[in-house]
């Protein structure tokens, strides 16, 4: 039963994610989190640190992760074949599509229709990791004990050097990570 809880929640995802990995994050905290709650919330943003540190799309990442998490290597197998058979239908009937009605009107209205929705679920799931972070409750609540302060200075400290510097993101979450190693080692 667990395999197919698995495969369905990735085909879900692996259906509706339009627009990347970061689009994909409202609906994989939704079935991850809320739904079938097989990760916690403070879970689901180490899998989204961990998605992004790896190499390839963080859909499959997370549906691999998760997988095993759930289900070991065949929950992993079994989620991420979900997550990519959607893709795998659905490229190959648009690319037909698009390619024989690139230039009829219809079309670039509907492309230009889901760009805003698009940034809307990357919005969603941005404000969703940021208020995890922010917060120890993970959800905003005006008690300054709720607050983060190390996870706001974290975030503030990584925004300005990639604002201000042409320093890697890669770097920055390396840098980060040591930052936060030493914080642990000594206090």
């Amino acid at each position: 039963m667990i395999y197919l809880q698995l495969f369905l929640s990735y085909l879900q995802i692996g259906a509706f994610s339009f627009g990347g990995g970061y689009a994909a994050m409202p609906l994989i905290q939704a079935q991850v989190v809320e739904k079938y709650h097989w990760l916690s919330m403070t879970e689901f943003s180490d899998l989204v640190t961990i998605a992004e540190m790896t190499p390839g799309p963080i859909a499959i990442n997370s549906a691999t992760f998760v997988g095993t998490q759930v289900a070991g290597l065949s929950g992993a197998l079994i989620a991420t074949l979900g997550c990519i058979l959607p893709s795998c239908i659905i490229v190959t009937l648009l690319a037909k599509i698009y390619i024989q009605y690139r230039n009829v009107k219809i079309m670039q209205d509907i492309l230009g229709t889901l760009r805003p929705v698009v940034v809307s679920m990357i919005a969603v799931a941005g404000l969703g990791i940021l208020s995890s972070v922010f917060f120890l409750s993970g959800k905003f609540a005006p008690a300054l004990s709720n607050f983060n302060i190390r996870g706001i200075i974290f975030f503030a400290g990584a925004l300005l050097c990639l604002r201000k510097t042409k320093l890697s993101p890669i770097l920055i979450m390396v840098g980060c990570g040591i930052l936060e190693l030493l914080y642990q080692t000594i206090f």
